[in-house]
């Protein structure tokens, strides 16, 4: 939908506009000396004093992917804005737009936010209007959010982002825009975090460095968690320093939707000595995190690609509980991931502890064959088992299988699955172990 452009006045051409954008596109591939600016919650306060003002007449070093280097000078803002802005600290000779220094005269005047649509970029960046831009987000229409997201996204995002008053209010679009605007702002944003893996070590240092104080905020983030995983994957481990802040975390981290996401990425991509504390710490919460709806996707992880020391602490705190976690929600996955990843004589451990019968005499596969979860660990075992234990196990579920259908309707569903892997094993044509798969499991919130 087209936005009326209120407000605007001296138009300028299309053809200046064109140059415009342009230039402001090659901005966004620059690298600056500060990549983020402060994350703190909004509004802001800014009680403290900060440092220099970012002279935008300076050339500064460009290098694009495959390219040569070469100087953009950066001086200039959206339309209405001048070189040489000047933040409340800076030199007074520096100048600003007519319009912004009427606001920070004029007091009587009630503002409203179309009052300055066309220099939202500039007001963005001044202490006094990003207070007063942040303010009005909260309560604009949807037609005035549009306005102010179109003047910064995607041509003036990076802008923002490494400004000290100007990341607050990219903070209040992601507060306070429509999931649209959330969507394609966080999609510039990774834009930009794609190309540190092209810029120079000192300043992916940087980058890396202004999120230090903010990390953990970032990961526990709907859409700074794909920031820092970003960072992960492209960023040399000993750039990383904030690593170190998920240690003591690990639990924490573990059983949170974004923070499994980005431990994950750290296993995945970090060397041994920065994975090594992380793992022992998370081996302490092995059984709990077995039984949580995120915490179970770390510990799935860790059996699938991790080292056998590793695997081997997972599956040892199954090992007398195979039958208690095969029937939990969450740990039932953990179950049937160690019956696959395990070696030979360990899953023949799991699989014996699942056919042997209780002190009350009743077999777990029994229980097993009747639960809505454990079912499915049932399933697994029936497909990776091999030799004589195959032969063991399905001696052992035939027979219930059998008495169930008799006595009972109510396990119809999970009986038909275990039915079909029976009738392919037991068939003229045995499959080869590990080939044939249980039945997907429904999908879960």
């Amino acid at each position: 939908m087209v936005t009326p452009q209120l407000g605007r006045a001296n138009p300028i051409s299309i053809a200046d506009k064109k140059r415009e954008m342009q230039y402001n596109i090659q901005q966004q591939l620059s690298p600056q000396n500060v990549m983020y600016g402060s994350m703190r919650s909004t509004p802001s306060p800014h009680p403290q004093p900060f440092g220099g003002a970012v002279d935008y007449g300076s050339p500064i070093s460009v290098m694009m992917p495959g390219g040569p280097m070469f100087p953009q000078p950066m001086h200039v803002y959206a339309r209405g804005l001048r070189q040489g802005r000047r933040n409340d600290w800076s030199e007074p000779t520096a100048l600003r737009s007519a319009l912004l220094d009427e606001f920070r005269a004029n007091k009587a005047r009630k503002w409203e936010l179309r009052d300055i649509f066309g220099y939202i970029v500039e007001f963005s960046g001044d202490q006094h209007g990003s207070r007063f831009i942040q303010q009005k987000l909260e309560n604009a229409t949807s037609e005035e959010k549009q306005i102010v997201f179109d003047e910064i996204v995607p041509d003036n995002t990076l802008q923002l982002i490494q400004d000290v008053f100007g990341n607050y209010v990219i903070q209040k679009l992601f507060e306070h825009g429509t999931q649209v605007q959330k969507t394609l702002l966080a999609n510039t944003m990774e834009g930009i975090v794609q190309a540190v893996e092209y810029i120079l070590p000192d300043q992916q240092g940087t980058f890396v460095k202004e999120l230090d104080a903010h990390v953990l905020k970032c990961v526990k983030d709907a859409n700074g968690n794909h920031v820092i995983q970003k960072l992960i994957e492209r960023v040399s481990p000993d750039r990383l320093g904030f690593v170190t802040s998920f240690r003591g975390n690990v639990y924490d981290l573990s059983t949170h939707p974004y923070g499994c996401r980005v431990l994950q990425r750290c296993l995945e991509h970090l060397p041994d000595e920065h994975t090594r504390p992380l793992l022992e710490e998370l081996h302490k919460y092995t059984v709990n995190l077995m039984q949580d709806q995120f915490g179970n996707y770390v510990v799935q992880f860790v059996l699938e690609n991790g080292k056998p020391q590793d695997k081997a602490v997972i599956i040892s705190k199954l090992r007398g509980q195979m039958l208690q976690m095969a029937r939990h929600k969450f740990a039932s996955n953990v179950c049937e991931k160690a019956l696959v990843c395990a070696d030979l004589e360990t899953r023949r451990v799991l699989i014996d502890e699942m056919m042997t019968p209780k002190h009350d005499g009743v077999s777990p596969i029994v229980t097993m064959m009747k639960d809505q979860y454990a079912n499915y660990v049932l399933q697994r075992a029936l497909a990776v088992v091999e030799g004589d234990q195959k032969e063991a196990l399905i001696g052992r579920v035939k027979p219930q299988l059998a008495n169930m259908r008799r006595y009972s309707s109510a396990y119809s569903k999970h009986l038909v699955s275990i039915e079909r892997l029976l009738e392919k094993y037991t068939g003229a044509a045995q499959s080869e172990p590990g080939l044939d798969l249980p039945s997907p499991r429904p999908e879960t919130p």
